[in-house]
């Protein structure tokens, strides 16, 4: 008779005793580590069906079918499909940047599932997982790649590989945060690099690209540009939260 199971469960209740789980939005507790408090869970807007087929943007009402939003048939995004789990507004801004900024990792295992149900689509025929990459003097501050870290713990849910070094970003862009789009289109036009080393790995191959964000689309429409020139056979988009206009 196996004692790990036992085991762990006795480890769990040591752990919860001296550092008691606690939700991952508001920092109350919470019956199990990470997640969400009843309260908080209720004002969380997770993004679901009816979606453009192409950016994800959610519809008010369901057009049926397929349908496209009228920004990705005026400019049609280099990336194939992109897919997002929450509304990125006041009520999720914090659990997100908690997680980015904050150094509040507890919340990857339970980011990755979400992660996994909204872009099951996506995921089921991919090759790779390529994070974002942080420019290296940033990722120095902030110590780790929030994106990399959302795709570590989404390979083994998934059975998709990470590559967290395909890209790099090879010049230090100002934040995106107060930019206009197309300030923001300017901002990370040339940023990203595919190294020589990254071509055998990244020809033919369907790329998923995680982020923790995705505003207007600017920074991943780049990634997946570089990666189509590489040789990729497709890029579709997966990121935490989604600003919706």
């Amino acid at each position: 008779m196996s004692l790990i199971g036992p085991l762990r469960q006795g480890l769990r209740v040591i752990i919860d005793a001296i550092l008691p789980p606690v939700c991952l939005r508001c920092q109350t507790l919470v019956a199990d580590p990470g997640t969400l408090c009843p309260a908080c869970w209720s004002r969380v807007a997770f993004l679901s069906a009816p979606l453009c087929a192409v950016c994800g943007r959610p519809f008010e009402i369901d057009p049926g079918g397929q349908m496209v939003c009228g920004e990705c048939l005026k400019s049609p995004p280099r990336f194939g499909r992109a897919r997002a789990v929450l509304r990125y507004d006041d009520e999720t801004r914090p659990l997100i940047l908690r997680f980015k900024h904050g150094d509040r990792l507890e919340g990857a295992p339970a980011f990755a599932r979400w992660l996994a149900r909204a872009g099951a689509e996506l995921l089921d025929n991919a090759d790779l997982l390529v994070p974002v990459p942080l420019h290296r003097w940033r990722l120095a501050m902030r110590r780790y790649n929030q994106a990399a870290v959302l795709a570590q713990a989404l390979t083994p849910l998934v059975g998709v590989e990470t590559v967290p070094d395909l890209l790099v970003r090879r010049r230090r862009t100002v934040s995106q945060g107060h930019l206009g789009p197309d300030a923001r289109r300017r901002n990370v036009t040339g940023a990203f690099l595919l190294p020589p080393r990254s071509l055998p790995r990244t020809e033919g191959r369907r790329i998923v690209l995680i982020d923790d964000v995705m505003t207007t689309g600017a920074t991943v429409n780049e990634c997946a540009r570089v990666l189509l020139r590489g040789g990729a056979a497709s890029v579709d988009v997966l990121t935490l939260g989604r600003v919706v206009r």
